[in-house]
């Protein structure tokens, strides 16, 4: 398996090597801020969004968020699709969940920024980073 995966990482063009590392980066991040919310709170960590729906969502990211990583680390196209909808999804509850905070105080966008831009980068190389895993699977024996 060790042999296999440096296989993978170096077949993978140098900025889609970067690529991946970003990803795995930022999903680390929010891995850890997750189960830490969790472990500090309990299943009522995200209590101040008053929509269920959402609460939901952001305590299933405890375990959404190291599922991406472990399938970005392991180079698997599962793994691009998967990071791209969790972003997507993310960015948009965090956005509406904190709509109420943002008219009151547009000074929260400051908050919103990161998650804003790790989002923006996870979408913008999806379909090139995609490609790259597809075409240097397929290349392999």
């Amino acid at each position: 398996m060790g042999i296999e995966l440096r296989e993978r990482w170096s077949g993978q063009p140098l900025w889609a090597r970067w690529v991946l590392a970003g990803y795995l980066i930022g999903f680390l991040e929010g891995s850890c801020v997750h189960i830490l919310d969790l472990a500090r709170d309990g299943i009522h960590a995200y209590a101040s969004f008053p929509q269920a729906s959402l609460q939901v969502f952001f305590v299933s990211l405890a375990m959404l968020d190291p599922l991406v990583a472990v399938l970005v680390g392991l180079v698997r196209r599962e793994g691009i699709w998967l990071a791209s909808a969790v972003m997507v999804t993310d960015v948009f509850a965090n956005w509406w969940g904190n709509r109420h905070w943002l008219q009151d105080d547009p000074a929260q966008l400051v908050w919103l920024s990161p998650i804003t831009l790790f989002g923006l980068f996870v979408v913008a190389f999806f379909l090139p980073l995609h490609r790259a895993v597809v075409r240097t699977r397929v290349a392999q024996p």
